[in-house]
């Protein structure tokens, strides 16, 4: 009996079905190993003290519960289409449809946002600038987002070739740590005590959560994946299989870099800041001068590689609501030229431009707020809503669309998983109730798109059409 080489779907084109499993596997990998870690570990240090590790093995824990989900409906319904999908399938109301589809475009936006304020970052500690300097800060972060917007304006293909290749870089500068902690362990620098040590005075469980709330900004963009369903062989097999064992692996190493950082400098002063300071520590036989820049190059490709297909992603969100009639028709335009959702990639640029602009106001006014903790923070609100709704919709969908070849996931797993999400999603608001403002801001807009096509619809249908002049 053999594979057959296309999926089959009435009524739509073929694709053929050639991702291997094991190809698969290590799309997922590349998928979620991205910039997170380079972006937030200082500030999971902060929250959490020399047991953030805990954090993100807890965030790996309630994704990867996540991710079973994912694996069950994708089986299901192998579409692009993800969590707006799923949720229409489970629920069939459009608004809620809509409002889930708002809150992924903005969880892209801020995902930039943040990505972007991180690469300042990185940016600083290779070229010797003082990061609290807020106004150049903000010039970089916006000529960042600039060029990450230009590069897909101008059209960008990416091969399988390309995406390995940037996996690895990204993944070389995390073994780098990992070496570092190693020879820290060897050298007697690090005291493995350090690993259960949590800050503060209160719960050691509440300071975990305070982590996790952060770490799992770090393992999202698993569910891209679904994205490649139709041409899996034998999906029904494989993808749960990669899915889950990708999203594993990127784990694993994310607690492994966190332990080697914590036992390679002194957690307060990790806290805060990036992965550079362990780069600092001065461990490595290359001096840590040359080290130094050869890292945060790295961190930047890193962070610049996963901005890049965040902005794919949302400016296509834009497009595609646009082609379904529910944002005004004007974010469907594509160059001619250069077949890019222009308008939608340069609406993007400019509502996360606005929310830097908006963090840097606050922080000359006096404010405290670290713009890469708030806007990862809106990311991951968006998200750990998002998950647990997508969880309910898998259970809800049981019994429906179901074959012999049908990947369950196990329901008290999926069960927990939604406790995990509402769970960190209510201690995240508690904790940094300033988000919630933020968050309202950016569904605001989400409606203001929604109120404008509905106005411009009813304009069209009671203005009498007029003949063209030739």
């Amino acid at each position: 009996m053999t594979t057959p080489d296309v999926a089959e779907s009435p009524g739509r084109s073929e694709l053929k079905r050639s991702i291997t499993a094991k190809q698969l596997y290590f799309y997922v990998v590349g998928d979620v190993l991205g910039s997170g870690i380079y972006v937030l570990i200082g500030l999971v240090a902060a929250a959490v003290g020399g047991a953030f590790w805990m954090a993100f093995l807890a965030g790996v824990t309630v994704a990867t519960v996540t991710g079973l989900a994912y694996a069950e409906l994708v089986t299901k319904y192998p579409q692009a289409a993800g969590a707006s999908l799923y949720v229409n399938k489970a629920f069939g109301k459009p608004v809620l449809t809509f409002f889930i589809t708002i809150c992924m475009l903005s969880a892209n936006m801020a995902a930039v946002g943040s990505l972007a304020a991180g690469f300042v970052r990185y940016f600083a500690g290779v070229v010797g600038m003082s990061e609290d300097t807020v106004v150049p800060a903000l010039l970089i972060a916006l000529a960042f987002v600039a060029v990450i917007t230009l590069v897909n304006l101008i059209g960008i293909t990416e091969s399988v070739v390309a995406n390995v290749v940037m996996t690895f870089i990204e993944l070389s500068g995390l073994l780098i740590i990992v070496v570092i902690g190693v020879i820290a362990v060897f050298q007697g620098i690090g005291d493995p005590a350090v690993l259960v040590e949590f800050s503060g005075e209160g719960s050691k469980a509440i300071a975990v959560v305070a982590g996790v709330s952060l770490a799992f900004f770090a393992m999202t963009g698993f569910e891209n994946a679904a994205n490649v369903a139709e041409e899996t062989i034998d999906p029904s097999r494989s993808f749960p299989r990669a899915l889950i064992g990708g999203m594993v692996t990127a784990g694993g190493v994310y607690v492994l870099v966190s332990i080697a950082a914590a036992l390679a400098v002194p957690v307060d002063v990790l806290a805060g800041n990036t992965l550079l300071e362990v780069i600092r520590a001065d461990l490595l036989p290359i001096p840590a001068s040359v080290m130094l820049v050869v890292f945060g190059l790295i961190a930047m490709v890193a962070i610049s590689n996963t901005a890049l297909v965040t902005v794919v992603a949302q400016s296509r969100i834009l497009y595609g609501m646009a082609r379904e009639d529910v944002v005004p028709a004007v974010f469907e335009k594509v160059h001619p030229t250069r077949r890019s959702p222009y308008v939608a990639l340069l609406f993007g640029a400019a509502v996360v431009g606005a929310l830097l602009v908006i963090g840097a106001v606050l922080q000359l006014s006096g404010s405290d707020l670290d713009v890469v903790d708030r806007l990862a923070t809106i990311t991951v609100v968006f998200l750990l809503f998002i998950y647990a709704l997508v969880i309910v919709a898998c259970l809800k969908l049981r019994g429906s669309d179901e074959t012999a070849d049908t990947y369950r996931a196990s329901t008290p797993l999926l069960v927990l998983g939604v406790v995990g999400n509402l769970l960190v999603l209510v201690y995240t608001l508690y904790d940094d109730p300033g988000a919630l403002l933020w968050v309202a801001g950016l569904l605001a807009l989400g409606v203001v798109l929604l109120l404008a096509q509905r106005a411009s619809r009813k304009r069209s249908s009671t203005t009498p059409s007029t003949p063209k002049e030739h």
